[in-house]
């Protein structure tokens, strides 16, 4: 009996890891020449340099671990009649996942809130998910960026290192109080990836995927542009199966400089004979800014 709570501490430890003030953390994504997901990596298969220094890996997590994840959908007017095939893939994500990953709802339209209740922040409960994603109806306008603003803001009291969002909209805003350039700053100092799943009607002038392609590639994510239900059936398990298959890399930074400015980062993953490997990650970071001074 000992020994089995030992071990669930360990997990619950391996998963949960507080996270040093400086410590950079990169979720990767690693495929092949073929596109397919590379499994069965470790921290030595894995090269960080920022701005062209090489830094030492000092947090190394597997795929297939334990994430936070959060769903931002799209309840606007112009899903209305999507709504039940939305609902419908979004739960073939939730079983997807992995079984303890902590995950939260953020719904959108006119103003953006958390969709599970109250005094739940998050959770691994399918039944929980499926009845917050069951109470929701779609009116209205669309505030986009305040809902992506609410799940990165949310994102930080998750308790595991490795954190994503999956956005389901038609790209348009016109309802938030954010602006793209904020989400997109926000975006850069998250170390979550965001996947973007584009669905609009093909003659509905207000669609925009070039913002969410801009959000994919900043954060190392994927988009997606189903064309039919089936094909978003499809979409949401590929994108559980990708924040699976992540490896989760964190480092402190050679530079002890606390400035506030953008470094570049470059990661590089090989096999065990030398072959490099397409990685998929966030391009940078924002350093720390410095402490204010006394009063």
């Amino acid at each position: 009996m000992f020994l089995r709570y030992l071990l669930t501490f360990f997990l619950l430890f391996q998963y949960t890891l507080s996270v040093d003030v400086d410590l950079v953390l990169f979720n990767i994504t690693v495929l092949d020449g073929d596109g397919r997901t590379v499994s069965g990596l470790s921290a030595d298969h894995f090269q960080v340099h920022e701005d062209g220094r090489e830094q030492t890996i000092k947090v190394f997590q597997p795929e297939d671990t334990p994430a936070t994840v959060g769903l931002v959908i799209d309840n606007s007017g112009s899903m209305m009649n999507r709504r039940a095939d939305v609902v419908t893939a979004a739960l073939a994500f939730v079983g997807a996942s992995h079984p303890d990953n902590e995950m939260f709802i953020v719904n959108f339209n006119r103003k953006a809130w958390l969709a599970l209740p109250d005094s739940m922040p998050f959770t691994t409960s399918i039944a929980q998910l499926r009845a917050s994603l069951l109470t929701t109806t779609a009116a209205g306008t669309t505030a986009l960026y305040d809902g992506l603003e609410l799940a990165l803001d949310h994102l930080k009291a998750g308790t595991r290192q490795r954190k994503a969002l999956v956005l389901l909209s038609d790209g348009s805003d016109n309802a938030s109080l954010d602006t793209l350039d904020d989400i997109l700053r926000l975006a850069q100092q998250s170390s979550a990836t965001i996947y973007c799943i584009g669905i609009y009607d093909q003659y509905q002038s207000d669609r925009n995927p070039k913002v969410l392609k801009q959000v994919a590639k900043l954060t190392g994510g994927e988009v997606y542009f189903p064309q039919r239900p089936g094909d978003l059936q499809e979409v949401w398990p590929r994108i559980a199966g990708a924040i699976r298959g992540q490896y989760t890399i964190g480092y402190i930074s050679s530079n002890p400089g606390r400035d506030g400015s953008y470094r570049k980062v470059t990661i590089k993953a090989t096999t065990n004979r030398g072959k490099s490997l397409d990685v998929r990650t966030r391009l940078g970071y924002f350093a720390p800014p410095a402490y204010p001074g006394p009063k």
